[in-house]
């Protein structure tokens, strides 16, 4: 048990810490860090990733990977550029948000029923998905066109002083997916079928219906995301970003596992956060953004043995016990 409490509480104490160094280093170093202005621009540039991570958790829970989020996320800008042009305004919004909300639903499903119904890896079938995605999107814009309603963009960026009112709804979702996750028995069937499968399906869980919820949440979520990408471009453009690995590299340093079955949506949320601090502090010190790139590879490999030391040293005593027997036995006269 307290084994098991230490792992879950070291990543969240890791990107809290981290986020406050850096915070703190780019504070004493650069005074244009701390204004409001760059405040709300960190908070706004997390959104995106901070949405598409906590749905690449939940692919992750079950033991999955969806590498088409970055290519949906793209298509819903591609759409929201004739859904929500820059003509419209006020409810007359509404049914185009409604279409990004329907293209993510759909994608996940799709995703889904290839996985459980085709059985196909869910990394080859999101693979497959992403393909169709970045074509569609290039097909409908194959450059950088068409204005977003600029009453969409301020209202998805309204903030309460530097924060965005949606920045707040996002902790509060990460928070209660969390409770849902560890206090909730859909939460516990979730984590079960990614820790064993063909275990939990003995027990009676629904295992192809938590895999089917797992990844329709995942490309729902990366539709979300792709609101406030648009935000962010203000254009339909077809140009994909590094949402699908980054969204993985802040899940897995949020405390997701690869093999399934455990993660947090706050830790998500905060490894989010410390990713976009990095690419907000780097331009302040005129360091070239490749660096980013760098650090989020340096920070998986370092999370990924932090995470497991609990584990490895466990084995490491029971192993060098189970020497120490051998050799006190080995030691003994016969009798």
């Amino acid at each position: 048990m307290r084994l098991g409490r230490f792992r879950g509480a070291l990543p969240l104490v890791l990107m809290t810490v981290l986020i406050l160094a850096v915070g703190a280093y780019a504070t004493v170093r650069q005074d244009a860090f701390l204004t409001s202005f760059n405040l709300n621009n960190l908070l706004l540039l997390a959104m995106p990733l901070a949405l598409v991570s906590l749905g690449q958790t939940c692919a992750l829970l079950v033991g999955g990977f969806d590498v088409s989020v970055a290519a949906l996320m793209t298509f819903c800008v591609v759409v929201a550029s004739y859904t929500m042009p820059y003509d419209k305004s006020g409810w007359a919004l509404v049914p185009g948000g409604l279409v990004l909300v329907a293209v993510g639903l759909g994608t996940g499903i799709f995703n889904a029923v290839i996985i459980r119904v085709l059985k196909l890896p869910s990394i080859i079938a999101t693979l497959g998905t992403f393909s169709i995605l970045e074509g569609a999107s290039l097909l409908l814009r194959d450059h950088p066109e068409g204005p977003i309603a600029s009453g969409a963009i301020v209202c998805l960026t309204k903030s309460v002083s530097f924060v965005p009112i949606a920045f707040i709804a996002v902790v509060v979702l990460a928070v209660l997916g969390d409770f849902w996750l560890y206090r909730t028995r859909t939460g516990l069937a979730l984590r079960a079928v990614g820790l064993d499968e063909t275990s939990s399906r003995r027990l009676g869980m629904a295992t192809g219906r938590m895999v089917f919820l797992a990844f329709v949440l995942c490309s729902l979520m990366a539709s979300l995301a792709g609101f406030y990408l648009a935000a962010q471009v203000q254009i339909g453009s077809p140009l994909i970003g590094n949402y699908g690995l980054e969204s993985i590299a802040a899940a897995v340093l949020g405390g997701a596992s690869l093999a399934g079955g455990r993660g947090s949506f706050v830790g998500a949320l905060l490894a989010a956060l410390f990713l976009s601090l990095i690419d907000n502090v780097l331009p302040l010190f005129h360091q070239p953004t490749e660096y980013s790139q760098m650090t989020i590879g340096i920070l998986i490999l370092v999370a990924l043995v932090l995470y497991s030391s609990p584990e490895l040293l466990a084995r490491f005593r029971t192993s060098r016990a189970g020497v120490g027997r051998l050799q006190t036995g080995e030691g003994k006269a016969p009798g």
